[in-house]
């Protein structure tokens, strides 16, 4: 079978692709597999039953019932959720949005991919622009999801020792160059995989240089502000017409309804639409039409600070707890700051194998990780050893899995060091 370029790329192995096949076919087989790997949200009892009475609601309107199953939505996405969400962020931050600001998107990865393309890639003329990303390790979805070849420039963070076996990234601003090769700068907040979360001010001085060189500045807040809200420190919910701020409904415990948000000057928002309606016709209205109702009245906001957020503080302090007793001081290790998210980034410093090596050996011990080299799209393969001395591990399924997994990992760490 012979393929195109664009078959070619999307066809070929990619992190993304490698991370779900893994989470499928473990599911699958009913294995007893611990899986550590995606980014699958845990199951908060508070948000499933009120989802669950919303489903039961939505049951016994029959017009509703017409609207989620037997009616298109426009390309721009369910108009109701849209109007109430924008009622929503007005009334709470002032932001000024008009219905025109919000597009829906089958999931988060759709909108990156919509997004990306939109402002990297050819121009004409021979021009080329990239995607700035000005803090890696970044999510392992963007890393291919570029039509054009590489699409993403990367900057190596700061770092910096918050305690003993405790680090933090930052951003390195003497090291972000925006050119006129930049079609946009994207972050994440708080950052999948690390938990990083990018201060206000950081933000601030982000968004000076995107206005600066008008282009766009992406943040990706499918795990921060203002909902879900998955958050252990502070940080401000910012938008302005500078700013394409993405949510979803994943995290706060609806993963399988596949509804990103995409808040953005109308223009952007215009030029969305048109791409959605090419690429799918119409969003899904489920999500949008469950959730609706909890952005009318606001409890979106308060499930999200008073329920979502402790139910996985509670989860990573337990977490912290049993691989820090596990691990001891037989070797140098660290775990980024967990300050939001729902993961650790371990990082395991002169580790002898290479991160994607340990991934192997602990799937062969029935725990599913994901391997750090993912993590960095937009800085070259070779040059930086830490890339390969790191881990992703998430915290948010069953609290005595995560604590048998995190027991195997330190032991097969350690073994590792007493083999060498």
């Amino acid at each position: 079978m012979k393929l195109s370029a664009f078959g070619r790329k999307f066809s070929a192995d990619a992190g993304i692709t490698s991370l779900m096949e893994d989470l499928g076919n473990a599911l699958a087989s009913g294995d007893d597999m611990i899986m550590m790997g995606g980014g699958n949200p845990g199951h908060v009892p508070e948000v499933q039953e009120r989802l669950t009475q919303e489903l039961a609601r939505l049951a016994d309107d029959s017009d509703a019932m017409r609207r989620l199953v037997g009616i298109y939505d426009p390309p721009q996405g369910e108009k109701q959720f849209i109007s109430s969400l924008v009622a929503l962020l007005n009334r709470e931050y002032g932001w000024g949005l008009r219905p025109e600001n919000v597009a829906l998107t089958n999931g988060s990865q759709a909108a990156f991919f919509m997004l990306f393309n939109m402002f990297g890639g050819e121009y004409g003329d021979g021009k080329r622009k990239h995607i700035l990303l000005p803090m890696a390790p970044e999510y392992i979805g963007y890393a291919d999801a570029g039509i054009a070849p590489e699409l993403f420039k990367a900057v190596r963070p700061e770092i910096s020792f918050t305690d003993a076996h405790e680090f933090k990234y930052r951003v390195d601003f003497g090291a972000v160059e925006v050119t006129a090769e930049t079609g946009a700068i994207c972050v994440s907040r708080p950052t999948n995989p690390t938990g990083n979360v990018v201060t206000d001010e950081e933000l601030a001085r982000l968004e000076v240089l995107a206005r600066s060189h008008d282009v766009p500045l992406i943040v990706d807040g499918a795990y921060g502000t203002p909902f879900p809200s998955l958050l252990f420190v502070d940080a401000t919910p910012h938008w302005n017409d500078q700013v394409v701020l993405c949510l979803s409904l994943s995290k706060l415990g609806l993963p399988a309804a596949r509804t990103g948000i995409v808040i953005a000057d109308e223009r952007i928002i215009k030029a969305l639409s048109s791409v959605n309606a090419i690429m799918n016709l119409a969003t899904g209205s489920f999500g949008a039409m469950l959730a609706e109702p909890l952005v009318r009245s606001g409890e979106i906001l308060s499930l999200s600070r008073d329920v979502v957020c402790p139910f996985y503080r509670a989860k990573m302090e337990r977490a912290v707890t049993v691989f820090s007793e596990a691990m001891g001081e037989r070797c140098r290790w660290y775990i980024h700051k967990p300050e939001g998210a729902m993961f650790l980034w371990l990082w395991f410093p002169d580790l002898p194998i290479s991160s994607l090596e340990l991934y192997q050996r602990l799937k062969a011990r029935g725990v599913l990780v994901v391997s750090g080299h993912y993590f960095f799209p937009g800085l070259p393969e070779d040059g930086w050893r830490h890339r390969h001395e790191c881990l992703r591990v998430t915290y948010s399924q069953d609290d005595d899995q995560v604590a048998a997994g995190l027991r195997i990992i330190a032991e097969e760490v350690l073994a590792v060091w007493a083999q060498h």
